[in-house]
């Protein structure tokens, strides 16, 4: 009986002893889990140059910025008791693909925020300009398809059977004008380095002949003036800077004195035709830029419908979720509503 009590004493401390181990392993391993917390808010002037030099503008122009970082149980612990920051699962941060994939991803939709912003500033200020179609960049790459071995996220596609064309389009009526298996030779560049590859094409998901060579797309576009304006963004990614690079360019290149001695944040993406469109994290954003000191804060407008609130994550748009944040962190910063450019140049001209 005593030999029993000894074993179970044992075999209880052992498992007392392997629990302890596992608990702390879950402690202090990376989770398949994510924090996003508010991160910073810069003056852009840091960041952009126009004829080669800083601009000096009368105030600021503020990108904000949150932070995502993969968390052990430790940080997921601290970030759920934490109300400013969200914890995501791993596909919810990087889209179902890698992270190496989302960072390529975030770097390509920072260089087209620059470009339009660039196109949209040199149009409001008047400046002549030239929009180049320079291919496609590979946003993603179907598991299907025949150039999964060749082709990485961030490629940039610039030939297809040595045709060139001026835009996405033309690339995908050239593929489809052949059957699916058909053999295709892509032309394409990594880090400014020149490739090649040979491969079939496949079934575009979701349907049966529809030939594709098994990718998610975007133009790849650059712009360029004799007024140059440059931007180094170093690891910041994404598209929710195109608004405020926008203002930035605008006001450097022309003779406006929009920031008139004030701190200005805000965030929104911008397309070719100057519209704003709505970011994720606005939350963390606003929090950030109050710290910061600004006193003005640009967010997207969506009308807040039934079919729009249905696709919100947190069943606000941004507007609106800036509002209530502001409310709480930042009682005198002016959240302000825009859909276009001009409707964020002409807030600051009349204010």
């Amino acid at each position: 009986m005593a030999k029993a009590t000894h074993k179970k004493r044992r075999w209880l401390k052992i498992s007392g002893i392997i629990v302890s181990i596992l608990m702390l392993l879950v402690l202090v391993c990376p989770l398949p889990l994510y924090a996003e917390t508010p991160g910073e808010a810069d003056d852009l002037s840091h960041y952009i140059k126009v004829d080669g030099k800083k601009p000096k503008l009368d105030g600021q122009f503020m990108i904000t910025a949150v932070y995502m970082s993969q968390v052990n149980g430790i940080g997921a612990i601290m970030a759920w008791l934490d109300p400013t920051a969200s914890l995501m699962t791993s596909y919810e941060a990087n889209g179902g693909g890698s992270s190496a994939d989302n960072v390529a991803i975030n770097k390509i939709y920072m260089d087209s925020a620059v470009n339009e912003a660039k196109a949209t500033a040199y149009k409001a200020a008047k400046i002549p300009f030239k929009r180049s179609f320079n291919g496609i960049y590979v946003m993603a790459v179907q598991e299907n398809s025949n150039f999964k071995k060749a082709l990485k996220v961030g490629d940039t596609i610039t030939s297809v059977d040595n045709h060139h064309f001026k835009s996405a389009k033309g690339f995908q009526d050239y593929i489809r004008s052949n059957k699916v298996g058909s053999k295709l030779t892509i032309s394409y560049e990594r880090n400014k380095k020149a490739k090649q590859a040979t491969g079939k094409s496949v079934a575009l998901a979701g349907t049966k002949k529809l030939p594709g060579i098994g990718i998610a797309l975007t133009d790849d576009v650059s712009v360029s003036s004799a007024r140059k304006v440059s931007a180094n963004m170093g690891d910041i990614g994404g598209p929710s800077g195109g608004l405020m690079f926008s203002l930035e360019m605008y006001d450097a290149l022309s003779n406006q004195n929009l920031a008139a001695g004030r701190k200005i944040a805000g965030t929104g993406t911008i397309d070719k035709d100057g519209n704003v469109g709505e970011i994720g994290g606005i939350d963390k954003k606003v929090i950030v830029a109050h710290e910061a000191g600004a006193k003005i804060f640009f967010a997207p407008y969506l009308k807040p419908t039934k079919s729009n609130l249905a696709l919100e994550s947190d069943g606000l748009t941004n507007y609106q979720l800036a509002v209530k944040t502001a409310k709480k962190y930042a009682p005198n910063m002016k959240i302000v509503p825009v859909k276009t450019f001009t409707e964020a140049v002409k807030y600051l001209q009349t204010h």
